[in-house]
C-alpha cells in the first residue's frame, strides 16, 4: 500500500548499517531522516498489526530534534507514542519490554563523536537490524507505506521503575564496597548518580552531567586512554573497582583496585561463575574475538561455551535461540537473560559485577591475576574496500582449508595452532577487516601474526603490526 501523501525518501547508503542508522549530523542525518524513520518504521509496525512505540533518547545536543522528528513520522504512521525523554538506551529497552510495546525507537549516536547520531530499534521484542534495515531503506524510497493516520503521543517518566527494577536484584552482602562510576557525561549519568544514593558502601561519580559535549573524554570505556581519569581516581580514592559506561550505557568497561584494566573477556569470566553457581551446565555465549581462556574457564566453571559472530543483534538473537543465560562481547556488551530480559544493560550489568566481586571474597586485582596469562594484540583493524572484504575473508578460509588448518568460521576464520589462535573477520559495519591474536609467549605471539600477515599478503594487503602487542 502507498501513501497517499507522495511520501518517499531516500537514505545516504553509508547510513543503513547491520546494527542500527547512524549518520553525521547536518552531512549525512537530518531530522527529514529522523522523519522517514519514524513514518516507514511505524508502517512496518503497523503491518504486523502494531501500534504502540516506545521512544527514548540519549544526551547529544541533536537528540531533541532528532526524537521530535522520528515520533511526529510515527504518529503520521497512526502509532501511539510512549516518549520517555532522555536516559540510557537500556532504560528504552526495559520500558518497551515490560510495556509489551509492539516497537522502539531509541536516538542514539552510541560511543561514536558527539557530531554524530543514530536510530536503535526494537520490532516487538526482538532487535531490528540487519536485512530489515535495509528494508526499511527501500520501503521509504517507494514510498511504500501506510496511509497517512492519527496516531498519539504520550510522555511517561519511566526512571523511576527502571531504577527501582535495577534495584531489585542487588544482593548486598557484607562487604562495603568503594565503588568510582564514570558515565562520561553519557546518557547513564542521572541513572547512576540515582542509583549509588541507594546502594551501601562508597560511591564516587564521575562526569555525572549528561552534555553531548562529552568535555571529559570520548564515551567508548574499551579504548584505555577513556578510562585514565577513572583509573586516577581508583587510585586516589583507594577504591575496590572503577566501572565506566560507553554513551548511551549499553556497554561497560571494568578497573580493578591498582587501576589495572579488564577486558570484557575477562569480567565476563567473573560473571559467567556467578550464574553458572545458580545454572549449572548453562550455556554461556561470547563473540568469536574473546580470548580462549574465557572459553576454557566457562568450561571449568561447569557451563558450557558457545562461540558466537560479534554483533550485539546477533548474540542477543543466539540467546533467545539457545535459552542462554548469560553472553558478551570483547567491547563490553553484556547480556542477562537471568533474572533480566535479554538485553545489554551497562547498569544492569554493573549491579550484577558488584554481587560478584561481593560473593567471591577477594579483590578484584586478586581475581586477574588468578586468570591464565596470555599475550594478545588488540583489535587490529586494516583498511579493505567494502566489496573486498568478505572475498578476502573467503580466500583466506580456502588457503586455510586446504592447509588442513584447524578453524572456525563462525565469524570469519578464528584459526587455532600450538601456539594459540588468530581471528579475521571482516566488520559487518566499515570497509576494514578485523583481526586479533592470542599466545602463551611472545615468540608464539609473533609467529601467529606472522602466518596472518602472510595470509594477508596473499590476498593482496600489506598490514601494519606495529605496536600490536598487549598482556591480559
Amino acid at each position: 500500500m502507498h501513501d497517499k501523501t507522495g511520501f518517499s525518501h531516500q537514505f545516504p547508503a553509508s547510513t543503513l548499517r547491520e546494527y542500527d542508522i547512524r549518520g553525521i549530523v547536518g552531512e549525512t542525518l537530518h531530522e527529514t531522516d529522523a522523519f522517514a524513520i519514524g513514518r516507514t518504521f511505524g508502517s512496518m509496525v503497523a503491518r504486523k498489526g502494531g501500534s504502540r512505540v516506545t521512544v527514548g533518547r540519549d544526551g547529544r545536543l541533536s537528540s531533541p530534534a532528532m526524537a521530535r522528528a522520528v515520533i511526529a513520522g510515527l504518529v503520521a504512521s497512526g502509532m501511539q507514542v510512549t516518549d520517555i525523554g532522555c536516559g540510557p538506551t537500556p532504560m528504552l529497552y526495559y520500558a518497551a519490554t515490560v510495556a509489551e510495546a509492539d516497537g522502539a525507537v531509541m536516538v542514539t549516536g552510541s560511543h561514536n563523536p558527539s557530531n554524530y547520531n543514530g536510530f536503535k530499534m526494537m520490532l516487538g521484542r526482538k532487535p531490528f537490524f540487519g536485512a530489515q534495515i535495509q528494508e526499511l531503506g527501500r520501503l521509504a524510497a517507494a514510498g511504500n507505506v501506510e496511509p497517512e493516520g492519527e496516531g498519539s503521543v504520550e510522555e511517561k517518566d519511566v526512571s523511576d521503575a527502571y531504577l527501582a527494577r535495577l534495584l531489585e536484584d542487588w544482593e548486598g552482602g557484607d562487604r562495603m564496597l568503594n565503588v568510582v562510576w564514570d558515565t562520561g557525561n553519557g546518557a547513564a549519568g542521572e541513572i547512576v548518580a540515582r542509583l549509588v544514593q541507594a546502594l551501601p558502601g562508597r560511591h564516587m561519580v564521575l562526569n555525572a552531567e549528561i552534555d553531548g559535549r562529552f568535555p571529559a573524554h570520548h564515551p567508548d570505556p574499551t579504548v584505555p586512554k577513556n578510562l585514565e581519569q577513572l583509573v586516577a581516581a581508583v587510585k586516589k580514592q583507594g577504591a575496590d573497582i572503577g566501572i565506566a559506561f560507553d554513551g548511551d550505557a549499553d556497554r561497560i568497561g571494568i578497573v580493578d583496585d591498582t587501576g589495572e584494566i579488564l577486558f570484557g573477556d575477562q569480567f565476563l569470566v567473573l560473571l559467567a561463575r556467578d550464574v553458572l553457581a545458580a545454572h549449572p551446565g548453562a550455556m554461556i555465549i561470547a563473540d568469536v574475538k574473546a580470548s580462549q581462556v574465557l572459553f576454557d574457564q566457562i568450561a571449568a566453571a561447569g557451563g558450557t561455551p558457545l562461540m558466537w559472530k560479534t554483533g550485539h543483534s546477533l548474540i542477543k538473537s543466539k540467546m533467545a535461540e539457545t535459552g542462554a543465560p548469560l553472553a558478551g562481547e570483547m567491547s563490553g556488551h553484556i547480556f542477562f537473560a537471568d533474572k533480566w530480559y535479554g538485553f545489554d544493560d551497562a547498569i544492569y550489568a554493573a549491579i550484577r559485577v558488584l554481587n560478584a566481586v561481593n560473593r567471591s571474597g577477594e579483590s578484584v586485582s586478586a581475581f586477574r591475576k588468578s586468570l591464565p596469562q596470555v599475550i594478545n594484540t588488540p583489535e587490529l583493524r586494516f583498511d579493505c574496500a567494502e566489496d573486498r572484504k568478505f572475498e578476502v575473508v573467503a580466500e583466506v578460509a580456502e588457503r586455510l582449508r586446504a592447509d588442513g588448518a584447524t578453524v572456525s568460521e563462525t565469524d570469519g576464520v578464528r584459526v587455532t595452532t600450538e601456539d594459540g589462535w588468530w581471528l579475521l573477520r571482516a566488520s559487518n559495519t566499515q570497509a576494514v577487516l578485523v583481526a586479533r591474536a592470542e599466545a602463551g609467549s611472545a615468540e608464539g605471539l609473533a609467529r601467529l601474526k606472522q602466518i596472518l600477515a602472510s595470509q594477508l599478503a596473499a590476498s593482496g594487503l600489506a598490514p601494519d603490526f606495529s605496536g600490536a602487542n598487549s598482556g591480559h
